[in-house]
């Protein structure tokens, strides 16, 4: 254990041999890391963010064999779009993207900038994405700190500063910016990605005997590494009730739109409506008339929680004769799999649609 009195950037100088050496020899084979450009960089990257690697990956795949580059994501209509980033969520995600596509498109000829300033000024690429494509496919010496490395950098240091401040964030790419290897910053910033991924790991006891830099970690040494780093918590959600029906006509199933902002925007979903109704409601709630329903069964109750809102379900089946209810799309059964982007937050009651 290295001690005495280091300087915060003398700390993390020494922390680059190592760590390079570590991530050479150890890091993992990626679908975004074989033969890496910068157009799958910014999707990997943009899918990872509030989304775990496994997770990723089958989607990646998915995404690069429809949308190789670009010209195709820019040419994408929004349907499809959200069809192909069902399941990951936050669906802004994928909207910038293609905004971004576009203005590529339209200022760029095409081709990605490869400077961390022009690529901040593309919608969706803040300062962490900027510097992961500019860094990892450009070489050019910035920082990509994301949450893994701020753990890190805060076990390191021993830091009882609050993670989650922007104030916080901004003094770590100060930090890295003055001591990372000149030419060296792709794996240097992946490196500390990895680090915070697969050892330093959040939640749980750290691997601090599989550590490359253990040997100046301050955490390590101060038996503070369960402790750290240090984040508020979250503010609490908002609970709201809400009543999803599943209304069957043969083949078909109805299905609504959102509105084009606000939570899920755009997206189609089952019928729903807030607050928690019981059988005897349901037609006036959903529209029916009385004579129409041939058989109504209660499915399970379901929760699904957003950024800043948490939603607790109760769900029917309703199954009808004639026509669905007007304003309803009818979507065959078989479309859910192919057309209709439907969110998660349904996911419970659309795996009972058969």
């Amino acid at each position: 254990m290295e001690k005495g009195p280091l300087t915060e950037e003398a700390r993390l100088e020494r922390m680059s041999a190592p760590l390079l050496a570590w991530y050479k020899e150890n890091k993992r084979d990626l679908p975004w890391r074989i033969e890496p450009n910068p157009y799958k960089v910014w999707v990997s990257e943009i899918m990872l963010q509030q989304t775990r690697i496994e997770a990723v990956k089958p989607y990646f795949d998915r995404f690069m064999k429809e949308l190789p580059d670009v010209a195709a994501l820019a040419a994408v209509e929004d349907d499809r779009l959200m069809k192909l980033w069902e399941g990951l969520g936050y669906y802004n995600r994928a909207r910038n993207l293609k905004k971004a596509a576009d203005v590529i498109v339209r200022e760029y000829d095409g081709v990605m900038p490869p400077q961390y300033q022009e690529l901040k000024k593309l919608p969706g690429i803040g300062c962490y994405t900027a510097g992961a494509i500019a860094s990892i496919v450009f070489g050019e010496d910035v920082p990509a700190v994301d949450g893994n490395v701020l753990r890190v950098l805060s076990r390191i240091l021993a830091s009882r500063e609050d993670i989650g401040k922007s104030s916080v964030k901004k003094k770590a790419e100060d930090l890295l910016k003055r001591v990372m290897p000149k030419g060296e910053a792709g794996d240097f910033n992946q490196g500390l990605m990895e680090l915070g991924e697969t050892v330093c790991v959040p939640g749980g006891i750290p691997k601090c005997g599989e550590c490359p830099v253990s040997r100046i970690c301050l955490a390590r040494e101060s038996g503070l590494a369960c402790e750290l780093p240090i984040k508020a918590p979250p503010k609490k959600k908002k609970i709201e009730k809400r009543t999803v029906c599943i209304l069957e006509h043969k083949d078909l199933v109805g299905l609504c739109r959102r509105e084009d902002t606000g939570l899920l925007a755009s997206l189609y979903e089952l019928p729903n409506a807030e607050g928690h109704w019981n059988q005897k409601q349901l037609c006036q709630v959903f529209h029916l008339k009385e004579d129409q329903v041939v058989s109504i069964e209660q499915l399970p109750d379901a929760k699904h929680i957003f950024s800043h809102v948490e939603w607790h379900m109760i769900g029917y089946r309703i199954k009808v004769e004639g026509e669905l209810p007007k304003g309803l799309i009818a979507a065959k059964k078989e479309e859910l799999k192919t057309i209709y982007p439907l969110p998660n937050a349904f996911s419970r009651y659309t795996k009972l649609i058969k």
